[in-house]
This record gives C-alpha cells, structure tokens and sequence, in this order.
C-alpha cells in the first residue's frame, strides 16, 4: 500500500540561475590560481656611456641557474631576464648583485602569466602559508613586567612635577616599579596628604590606593588593572609589528598572540630575515623634551649628548612618537641627512604651542631602545640625536637634523612610520624555511590530494553508478569552490595541514552525498516513485548532513580561535570546506540529480522501469 504524498515541488529556475551564478563567480575567483608567477629582473647601466649587459654574458654568469632562465632579452636601455622558479630567486639575485651592483641597477619584479582580462579583475591566487613558500618564522616575548615599570617611572615623575606645582613642602614621592608608588609627607609637616588623592585619582584611574593616611599614600595597580595594562600592551605592540611589517613591504605576513606574553609572526617570501629581524626586533621610541629651568629641581631627567655634555629635561616630553603621522628621510640644502616629520592633530596643537611659546629656546630629541644585557635583564638605553633651537612657530611638520648616515634616517623613518613599541620585544625563536622545501611539501601534498580524490571518484562510481557520477561532478565543484572561495578571503592562507584539510574536506564532501542516496535508496524501496524518492531523500537527509556539519564547524571554529599558524590554517581550510560541501553537496547535486531524471531516470538510480 502506497503512502499518499504531495506532489514533488520542482526546483524552481531562480534557484538555478543562483546556483549558477555562485558557480561562475566562484571558479573565475579561483582561475588565477592555475597561473604560475614568474619573476622579472632588470639590469639598467648606471651611466649613458655603459651598454646593457648581453644575453651570452649572463647566461654565463647564471650558468648553474640556467635552466630556470626561461627568456632574456636586451635593448639600448636595459636587460631583462625572467625566471620560471622562485625558489633560485635568491641565488640570482645574490649572484647579479656580487657581480653587477657596481655597473648596474638591479631590480626585480613578480608578475603572474594570466590573461590580461584576469589580472584587469584583480583576481590573486590563494595566499600560501611559511612551510608551503618558505620564509622566516619568529616568537617575540613582549616584557609586560618591564612595560609597567617604566609606566610607573613616568608616573613617578609627572607626581614629582605635581608636587612642584602645588608648592607641597616635605613631600617626598619615592617607587617607580613593581611594589608602586609611595608619596611621604615629613612628620613635622602639619599638612595631610588626602588633598592630593582626588587629583591622583583623577589623572590616573587605573592607580589603587593601597595605604592612606594623612602623612603617607601608596599606589599600585591592582590585579583587574594589571591584566587590563597587558592587553593593552599586546594589542599595541601586534598592531606595531603589523606596521612594521608592511613597510617592509611584505603583504602575506601573519601576525597574531601566541599565549599571554608571545607573538608569533610567520613572514612568507622573505629573502634577508637579518634586515626583518632588525626592524621587527627594534624596541626604538622618540620623545621631545624642553630643557629644564632648574638642573637640580625635583624631577628633571639628567641625560648625557654625544660630546658628554650633561642635559637637565623636563620630566614630560612636549609629545612622543606615538604623535607622528609620517616620517621619510632626506637631506638639507647643505646635503645632510635629515628625517622629515609629519605630526597628528593632537601632536600638531602640542608643537604649535610649544613652539610659539619658546622660540630662541633648545628642544632636545631623544632616542631610546631597549636591549639585554648579559644577565638577560632589559636595559633602556636612551640618547640625544639632537639639540636645536627653535627658530619659529612650528606646526605639524618639521625634520629633525644631524643625522649621522642616510640609512640610519631611513632606519628611524621606518622605525617612526611603523610606531614605537612601549614594552621590549625579544626574538625567543627565529626558524629559516628554505623555498625547496615548501615546493617539496606542495608537490607531496597534491600527490596526497590527488590520491584521494581519484579513489574516492572511483568507489563513487562502482557504487552508485549514475548518482556517483553526479556526486563525482558535485565534488569538482566543491574543490573550484573552495579554491575560488579562499582565493576572495583576504585572511585566508593555504598551509601543509590546510592541504590535508583539503583531503579531508573531499571525504566530508562525498559523505553528504551517500547519506543522500542512501536516503534515496530506502525511499524506493518503501515503493515511492522515483521523482518522489529523490525529494524526499534530499529533503529528509538534509537534516541530519546540517547536524553533521554544525558540530565540525564548531570544532574548526574553536581550532582557529586557540590555535597558531599550520594548525589555525587547517582550521580555515575545515570551515570554508563545510560551507563549500553544503553548498555543493546538497544544492548543487540536487540540481544536477533534477536534470538528469529528465533524460533517465531509470538508468540513474540503477533500478528496473
């Protein structure tokens, strides 16, 4: 007896034409991804009277390289060379350097060999990970502990400045690290200090009184502050080292917290890591300070200049290098080099009215950097690179002269550009991938790749035979999807374990497929039609594939939150599979099982008419 059902709802044409749409947009995202790139060195004469070096001349320089070369070519203005491999890149370019650097400009390119219509539509290949590429990873402890006490020094010094200004007798503001701040009144006073309390409290909110009473007050910062002071820190000195890293011109770089105090900062690509860990690893910081009055006033900073002069600052700087908007090296009419400076509003205002107010007057700029000693403790070691009177009312901009090299003014200007770091930064690991090896584990991971899915398109096929070969298509699809879809992710980078992912996903993917035509084959077997097997297959089906997929998609997501590099790019490759083996498993197979019944039904599903 056959149960009576509704009739089959058709698919409707609009969802098609949705399907369709996602499709083709999907796969033209993921075409650039067939391309390879293809790096192009030009060698330009450094002189009119010198010649382009000749084709002949370099084959024979690049005679181990040779067979990458894959063109040169040579006019009256220049050489061109193109390699076919990026892993010799380095070693060419090492090579023309040691060789050339002298008698020409060296200069090199990376451009991809897709069609032109591609490249106008800005499509770009999925981003690949340090152990696909290769590259230089580094763990940076960021010194929280460190971070506090100097946040506590400069307290410590505008409290002293206060006292000064309030004209407080017999107050004695002692403690600058870890256990706080103490301010003391001498006992002969007959003054309290709870007046001062309100101000302090005002100022700096995040200081909890300790111990009060009317002739001493303490100050720390409580637990809740501690914990709130080191996320600040660590988010500061993240978004700096993301600074950093795109003035070096490296636009794949992962940056992220690893743990409490760590940063762990993968650089894909990358030639010299001695310049990288240079610019990453500097804890540089500039600050602005007015000469003080009075050399022998209670908070005023002692500083020596490079002739060994002894300076008396201010406590408080005029304003800092968090204040600079921009910073580019230069030179003076006289040829000397300088670093030219752009301030932000805030930074504008403080300069325009310190200046207005002090013309005539010397402003001192100082640099500090922190470094370990050999009791690896971090010392702050601060210089003065320059002393100069103010000739005129400043604004936002102005440079800052006696720089002792241009490249050290290129070094300060990045330094500047990127932001100072208020916490010290050590490099606890740096590891080297080679290029060879990331092109090894692609090659083996594609080999894996290509394995599975050949035998998983043959079981789906001896098993299933019409419905295999719609869910064979439905798996293509899903692989142009996932490439396409992680090709359009800017954050998305591939990594070894996100080739496994892809593996993986190629298994999730066909598994939606079988629960469906398992569901298909009860339906038939209970006597519904065939059209009305096939609707209720997916529709029933589709219930228990989301639950399926809700509980991955939860444990990728909780992967990606917690874990670091290979791992966290086995999580991206996980999730965006699961959306992709949905979409592909259920929608677009159905669409494709809806027109194919039209021709055969019978012969698809593998049962008698």
């Amino acid at each position: 007896m056959n149960i009576p059902v509704k009739k089959p709802r058709a698919y409707f044409k609009w969802q098609n034409l949705v399907i369709m749409t996602t499709l083709i947009l999907l796969l033209v995202s993921a075409l650039p991804n067939f391309y390879s790139k293809q790096i192009n060195i030009q060698l330009t004469p450094r002189s009119e009277a010198s010649k382009p070096i000749t084709p002949q001349s370099l084959k024979a320089l690049l005679f181990k390289q040779e067979q990458q070369l894959a063109e040169i070519s040579a006019d009256k203005t220049h050489t061109s060379l193109v390699l076919s491999d990026e892993t010799v890149r380095a070693q060419v370019e090492k090579v023309l350097q040691d060789n050339l650097a002298g008698q020409y400009v060296i200069s090199s390119t990376l451009a991809s060999n897709a069609p032109v219509w591609l490249q106008a539509m800005g499509g770009e290949p999925i981003k690949l990970g340090l152990d696909l590429s290769g590259g230089v990873l580094f763990v940076l402890d960021v010194d929280i502990e460190q971070a506090l006490t100097e946040r506590l020094t400069q307290i410590s010094l505008s409290l002293k400045s206060m006292v000064m200004e309030n004209k407080l007798r017999g107050v004695k503001v002692s403690g600058s690290g870890q256990s706080g701040i103490a301010l003391t009144l001498a006992a002969s006073s007959t003054g309290s200090l709870k007046p001062l309390l309100a101000e302090i409290s005002r100022i700096y909110p995040e200081l909890t009184p300790e111990k009060v009473t009317a002739h001493r007050l303490s100050l720390a910062y409580s637990e809740p502050e501690r914990v709130k002071f080191r996320q600040q820190i660590m988010k500061q000195t993240i978004k700096t080292m993301r600074g950093r890293i795109e003035e070096l011109g490296i636009t794949e770089a992962v940056t992220q917290q690893q743990g409490k105090n760590r940063i762990r900062i993968e650089l894909p690509g990358v030639h010299d890591p001695e310049q990288a860990k240079r610019i990453i690893g500097a804890t540089a910081s500039l600050e602005f300070y007015q000469l003080a009055a009075n050399s022998r006033a209670m908070g005023v900073k002692h500083i020596r200049d490079e002739n060994g002069r002894s300076l008396a600052l201010n406590s408080q700087a005029v304003f800092t290098g968090a204040n600079i908007k921009n910073a580019s090296p230069g030179r003076d009419q006289m040829g000397a080099p300088l670093v030219n400076l752009t301030l932000d509003s805030a930074g504008g205002k403080k300069m325009s009215k310190f200046s207005k107010e002090n013309i005539g007057k010397p402003m001192v700029t100082v640099f500090s950097e922190f470094y370990r000693n050999k009791n690896n403790e971090a010392v702050k070691k601060s210089k003065v690179i320059n002393v100069a009177n103010i000739q005129s009312h400043l604004g936002a901009q102005f440079s800052i002269t006696h720089m002792p090299s241009l490249k050290e003014a290129q070094e300060l200007a990045l330094l500047l550009r990127a932001g100072s770091l208020t916490a010290p930064v050590t490099i606890v690991k740096q590891q080297t991938i080679e290029a060879t090896l990331g092109a090894d584990n692609i090659n083996n991971g594609i080999k894996a790749l290509t394995l599975g899915i050949a035998l998983t398109l043959v079981f789906m096929m001896l098993w299933y035979r019409g419905l295999g070969l719609i869910a064979n298509i439905a798996l293509g699809l899903n692989l142009m999807s996932l490439l396409g879809l992680m090709s359009l992710l800017p954050g998305a980078v591939l990594t070894l374990p996100g080739i496994a992912g892809l593996v993986l996903t190629v298994g999730m993917a066909v598994d939606t497929n079988v629960l469906i035509f398992e569901r298909i084959k009860e339906e038939l077997k209970r006597g519904r039609k065939v059209l009305t097997a096939i609707e209720v297959g997916y529709k029933h089906a589709f219930a228990t594939i989301l639950d399926a997929n809700i509980t991955t998609l939860i444990t990728g997501l909780i992967l990606y939150a917690i874990g670091y590099g290979p791992v966290k790019g086995f999580a991206v490759i996980l999730c965006l599979g699961i959306l992709t083996s949905m979409f592909t498993g259920v929608f677009v197979s159905k669409a494709l099982t809806n027109l194919a019944i039209r021709e055969n039904k019978q012969k698809l599903l593998g049962v008698a008419p």
